[in-house]
């Protein structure tokens, strides 16, 4: 018999506490829930307004997620939480996923059906009517061996209910399939005005195509209706199916990975969420991927497999609302939010992430940053040990090792299974396991065919531009609490640098004529002849105009190679202010959409490598040298060639060319 359900929009009573989490850093205070019965206690609040594109501010470190939208104040207090989150989650479905329709006009009648040959299995069947249409989803339950009901129960995304989790960690808990194709069907036969796919006409249309929701926004839809589900057969004596919906959870890897984040973060019922290796467009932040990963050549096609991470401009646009292709390249640094904000969703619930360091494009530096930034808002609330990380490498894709286990069990144990054990769990790679403490520093790498071959004949690692256990991951959050989106230092590490400077560029009027470039040299002293390549340079500059708009004028270089001569310690190509080839890229200024001049404020040089396809390959530095035991400096600088104003260098810089990530040639004799 299916049993039917009008879906309420009633607010919100906090079930299942863990007396372990009523003290904070602060002193004592209430118990705050592991998980609720609604699926957005803040639904009731209103909802965000948000200005125009134009009107976005620009925010180049990851965004404050205690700062309110509607006023601007800051409160990092877990009263106020609830509404901030909704905001958060406002903006998430706004200029990322477009609108996960909460069902309040729905119909929902759900059966479960035992499997006649097997007694640990059935069939749960939900049928959602809406507008007259009614949509089918199915998914096979299979309960412990042993045991009563209610059952913790997890949704895995897969046909068996685990994810990628090993089934042993599971024994005691329910497990439940997820069809994606059959959730599609309903979600967009129910939702027509959201369409589906590449044709999609996108309203507005940013030139993408893709839906007015995502897959994922598609998907978090279908899980919440599971859940729903399982509530109405818990209250209806002999339906065959008793699980506890306070221990509910939620797994999956890759873009099931990503499947778990955006369920668990869009539905306060899930208790725990396991977000394994989920990449690009889950945990790792958009703007660290922008700003200092190698990238994807040009003309790459957006969802292409290059080995490259993932970005705005080249993510999966069935994934994706076609709204979000808007912010792509140096746009996302107006996008409200980021990944961070998007793992506190969850909070104060149970969440779970983790990296793989041998492929390079699951973005793992960007989730490390991600990860750092999300664990200061459990860390406010006192409940730091329900957000755990690990990211390791040196396994395939989506395997779970037996040195991992213990960490996901952990998890599981607690907050499936109610035992008392401990989850404070931040792992990285670090210099007693998956990184050396001598130059170069190699991390796991992957499936090797990223790997370098020298003259030698030597194969070497192709390895990060950066050690997880030095990164200066503080560089994205350190302004928080200030109302100075900046960041507090230049980014150089391992031949890929992000240096600032506070550009005498002012005036800005369309049609205007930016040039810019750099110049590089060796230190003074006897040294060999230098050729240094820059295979994957930009500047950019942020641009306020008078109406409060703002953009950035991005100025990207072609490949460069200097050569610089033996023991020459001159600025190369040149020191002259003047001369043409300090100059290496321009760009005529777009001007204010009011037609008003802009006003340029900080600009930004940036290297990066340029990635060739491997799945393991770091993608090399860039900024290449030939001698890499002598250090090289660099400085850039912009010019208004309109009026002739700016020119002036910024202030010079030694690159750190360590972690050295590809390999050095024989130290020449002197």
């Amino acid at each position: 018999m299916l049993l039917p359900l009008i879906a309420p929009t009633v607010a919100v009573q906090a079930v299942a506490h863990d007396s372990r989490d009523d003290r904070d850093h602060k002193g004592p205070r209430a118990p705050i829930p592991l998980v609720y019965d609604v699926e957005n206690r803040g639904a009731n609040f209103p909802a965000p307004t948000f200005p125009s594109f134009d009107q976005l501010p620009i925010i180049r470190p990851l965004p404050d997620p205690f700062v309110f939208f509607k006023d601007g104040k800051r409160d990092t207090s877990f009263a106020k939480w609830s509404e901030r989150r909704n905001e958060i989650l406002g903006a998430v479905e706004k200029y990322m996923l477009g609108p996960k329709p909460d069902c309040h006009d729905c119909t929902i009648a759900a059966n479960f059906a035992p499997n006649p040959t097997n007694a640990l299995q059935g069939t749960l069947t939900i049928n959602v009517t809406r507008n007259g249409v009614t949509a089918t989803q199915t998914s096979t339950v299979t309960l412990p061996a042993t045991g009563t009901g209610p059952f913790p129960y997890i949704i895995g995304f897969n046909a068996t209910g685990t994810g990628s989790v090993p089934a042993t960690l599971l024994a005691d808990v329910a497990k439940i399939s997820f069809n994606n194709n059959q959730i599609l069907t309903a979600f967009y036969s129910l939702y027509p005005d959201l369409c589906a796919g590449a044709t999609c006409n996108v309203a507005p249309n940013y030139g993408v195509g893709g839906s007015n929701s995502g897959q994922y926004a598609a998907w978090s839809w279908g899980v919440s209706r599971v859940i729903d589900a399982i509530e109405i057969l818990n209250k209806q004596a002999g339906s065959g199916l008793s699980l506890n919906t306070a221990r509910s959870g939620v797994t999956g890897c890759s873009f099931g990975g990503k499947e778990a984040l955006y369920a668990g973060a869009l539905d306060e019922r899930i208790a725990l969420t396991i977000a394994q290796e989920n990449g690009g467009g889950g945990v790792p932040s958009w703007r660290f991927n922008q700003n200092v990963e190698a990238q994807a050549p040009a003309g790459t096609a957006a969802g292409a497999s290059v080995g490259a991470v993932e970005n705005i401009n080249n993510t999966n646009y069935g994934w994706f609302s076609g709204q979000m292709f808007q912010f792509a390249g140096p746009n996302v640094y107006k996008l409200p939010i980021d990944q961070h904000e998007l793992v506190a969703l969850v909070a104060p619930r149970a969440i779970l992430q983790t990296g793989n360091t041998g492929y390079y494009w699951l973005g793992n530096g960007a989730a490390y940053v991600s990860s750092r930034a999300a664990q200061r808002v459990y860390d406010e609330f006192g409940i730091g040990d329900r957000f755990g990380w690990v990211i390791d490498g040196d396994h395939a894709h989506c395997a779970i090792p037996a040195i991992q286990q213990p960490q996901v069990a952990a998890f599981i144990n607690r907050f499936l299974l109610g035992q008392k054990v401990s989850t404070d769990i931040n792992i990285q790679p670090n210099p007693y396991v998956q990184e050396q403490t001598a130059a170069p520093y190699f991390l796991p790498h992957g499936n090797n065919t990223g790997r370098y071959i020298g003259k030698d004949g030597v194969r070497y690692r192709t390895n990060y531009p950066y050690l997880f256990t030095t990164m200066d991951y503080e560089r994205w959050t350190d302004w928080w609490g200030s109302k100075k989106p900046q960041f507090p230092n230049d980014w150089n590490t391992g031949g890929t640098f992000d240096l600032i400077t506070d550009n005498k560029v002012r005036k800005l009027s369309p049609g205007d004529t930016i040039q810019a470039g750099f110049a590089v040299r060796m230190p003074r002293g006897p040294h060999p002849e230098a050729i240094v390549q820059v295979p994957n340079g930009r500047v950019e500059m942020d641009v306020e105009c008078p109406d409060g708009s703002s953009y950035t004028l991005a100025i990207p270089f072609a490949p460069q190679t200097i050569t610089i001569p033996a023991n020459d310690n001159k600025w190369f190509p040149s020191s002259r202010p003047k001369d043409p080839p300090v100059y290496q890229g321009s760009v005529t200024n777009p001007g204010c959409k009011s037609g008003a001049n802009g006003k340029a404020t900080r600009a930004y040089f940036t290297a990066v490598g340029l990635q060739d396809g491997y799945a393991g390959d770091g993608a090399g530095p860039g900024f290449i040298t030939t001698d890499t035991y002598n250090k090289s400096q660099v400085r850039f600088r912009l010019t208004n060639s309109s009026d002739d104003s700016g020119g002036e260098w910024s202030d010079a810089v030694t690159v750190d060319l360590y972690p050295l990530n590809y390999a050095p040639p024989p130290r020449p004799e002197q």
